[in-house]
């Protein structure tokens, strides 16, 4: 597999309109700037509010991006869905279009599912797309989808399907599994990305490939300069202010709290909204949020109006 997406990349936010439809326009204006930052786009992961969207709009969002110029060698959809067929179509869209890659969660409604069950979910994708499958990258956020992505599982799927299977995100928020998955699999050529550019400088060294990172959104050029510079003397303070600006995301509802963030860099008060069953940040939280940004000195230079 080649020109695989690596570095810093970004849970890409989905804007709604009045009537609580993707806005379109802003979806796409918003994703040419973060390419524009050299941040990657993982459209439809958890902060995309992707379980509150539906197959045929994930499908139209990814072909208005595509269209609206964004490359599609950029983009690592996300495609998993409880419904078999559901993943496979968004799958094999994806990779039509020529994704880098695809984010793949597991079947989440059913508990307690074996590894066995989950096997036979990736490779039934898998199987069915065929020969053009996009690169597949495993998602596993156990404490959302209560379906975890285990050693075991990974080792099996690398074994049957070494061409594609090409990495996963790990947004368990542990630290351990995290390194345990580059630890035993990244010399395979196996890239793990951990969801929190925090731990860049842990990731790195023993082979991370980068992060995918819900702050991107907002923060992508300071990100990706402790992608690039972690080696340097500088890759500690580089890495503490991004930390910074990732501390005050996490302190409050995060898609809520990044929704209001931008708005306000975009002066378009609509992009505060969200998708039932999520509420939309309150006026003083909001107010907050944005006051301890800027005694933090962040801004989002360029961002569209």
């Amino acid at each position: 597999m080649t020109n695989r997406l690596r570095g810093v990349i970004a849970p890409v936010l989905t804007p709604f309109d009045d009537s609580l439809e993707p806005d379109v326009g802003r979806f796409i204006a918003h994703s040419r700037w973060l390419v524009e930052n050299h941040a990657g786009l993982a459209i439809f992961g958890t902060n995309s509010e992707a379980a509150s969207l539906s197959v045929g709009e994930r499908l139209s969002l990814t072909e208005a991006l595509v269209e609206g110029g964004v490359p599609a060698a950029k983009l690592m959809p996300g495609t998993g869905a409880c419904a078999l067929p559901d993943a496979v179509e968004l799958t094999r869209h994806a990779s039509r279009i020529g994704a880098a890659g695809v984010l793949v969660l597991p079947p989440f409604y059913f508990k307690g599912v074996s590894d066995d069950g989950v096997f036979a979910y990736y490779a039934q994708i898998i199987e069915r797309v065929g020969s053009g499958c996009a690169p597949l990258y495993l998602y596993h956020i156990p404490q959302m989808s209560q379906v975890p992505i285990t050693l075991g599982l990974i080792e099996r799927l690398l074994k049957r399907y070494p061409r594609t299977i090409a990495g996963a995100k790990d947004s368990s928020g542990d630290w351990n599994n995290a390194k345990a998955m580059i630890d035993n699999f990244a010399a395979s050529g196996f890239d793990v990305f951990p969801a929190s550019e925090s731990l860049l400088l842990q990731a790195l060294p023993i082979g991370g490939a980068g992060c995918i990172s819900a702050t991107v959104n907002m923060n992508p050029a300071g990100i990706q300069r402790v992608f690039e510079g972690w080696q340097s003397a500088e890759g500690p303070a580089l890495q503490a202010r991004a930390d910074t600006v990732r501390k005050i995301f996490q302190a409050t509802p995060m898609i809520p709290a990044m929704k209001h963030v931008v708005s306000h860099f975009s002066c378009h008060a609509p992009w505060r909204r969200v998708r039932p069953p999520l509420v939309a940040l309150d006026d003083a939280a909001g107010r907050d949020v944005l006051a301890q940004l800027d005694a933090a000195g962040f801004d989002m230079p360029g961002y569209p109006r």
